[in-house]
């Protein structure tokens, strides 16, 4: 018996997600939000929420607007970011934004600096599973339109960020090698995370819209194939801070457009 093939795959899973054997709607928009300080920058900073269990992660609706926006997270990495946006897609969810961080590089790329996905190369395996890719180097895109509301949004907020940029999704962190990194930024990647290619390949096989704003966290500098932490900068937190915020205020927007 052979494997089967793309055509035989595409098709309903036997486990529906979670949102499927619970009712509870989160809302027309969601928030995916991979790190959990940032999670906690929310929670704090941006409202009054209600928090419940959601999965290992938390789910967050506002108090006074439950059926608006919700937030998700955190989650690390492809196979288990999709697993949250796919229930969050059957609790209602129609449009996602992710916030996350990211590895610069290019030499262009420092840590605070605000990143707008437009490409992601696929180096994870969960993405295989929702698009036929084929060829040495597949590529998964965000959302054409939300992506440049993203970008009007980041301009009318008068942030700095880096438009159209293609990054690396890996699965291994601990793999990214002097090699993969020289390779990777050959064919065009300036940045490295573990999500955004699995979530754009889920999210076009279920037919909703998502943009994907990063932050740049650490570099990978192409020069000494040295890494470069950023975490404990100033302009990191300050801009993580304020990429919280613009990405609240766009989900919020979202949802209340739809």
């Amino acid at each position: 018996m052979s494997y089967p093939t793309w055509s035989d795959l595409n098709s309903e899973s036997i486990v529906p997600p979670l949102g499927e054997r619970n009712a509870r709607s989160v809302g027309p928009a969601a928030l995916m939000v991979s790190a959990d300080p940032d999670m906690a920058l929310i929670r704090q900073g941006f409202g009054k929420w209600r928090s419940r269990a959601f999965f290992n992660s938390n789910l967050l609706v506002k108090e006074d607007d439950p059926l608006g926006m919700s937030v998700a997270g955190p989650y690390i990495g492809a196979p288990y970011g999709v697993m949250l946006m796919e229930a969050l897609i059957a609790k209602g969810a129609k449009a996602v934004v992710v916030l996350g961080w990211c590895g610069g590089l290019s030499p262009d790329f420092a840590p605070g600096d605000l990143v707008v996905v437009e490409t992601a190369l696929v180096d994870e395996g969960t993405s295989r599973h929702y698009m036929d890719l084929r060829g040495d180097l597949p590529a998964v895109n965000a959302d054409t339109r939300l992506t440049a509301k993203l970008a009007d949004a980041l301009g009318a907020a008068a942030l700095k960020f880096h438009a159209d940029v293609t990054i690396w999704t890996t699965d291994a962190i601990y793999r990214e090698t002097p090699e993969k990194v020289s390779w990777y930024r050959d064919k065009g990647a300036c940045a490295v995370e573990m999500e955004c290619s699995a979530l754009f390949a889920a999210a076009a096989f279920r037919k909703i819209p998502i943009a994907a704003l990063l932050v740049v966290s650490d570099a990978l500098a192409p020069a000494d194939a040295i890494w470069h932490p950023g975490f404990g900068k100033k302009r990191f937190k300050t801009m993580r801070k304020k990429a919280c915020g613009l990405a609240v205020e766009l989900t919020g927007n979202l949802a209340h457009g739809f």
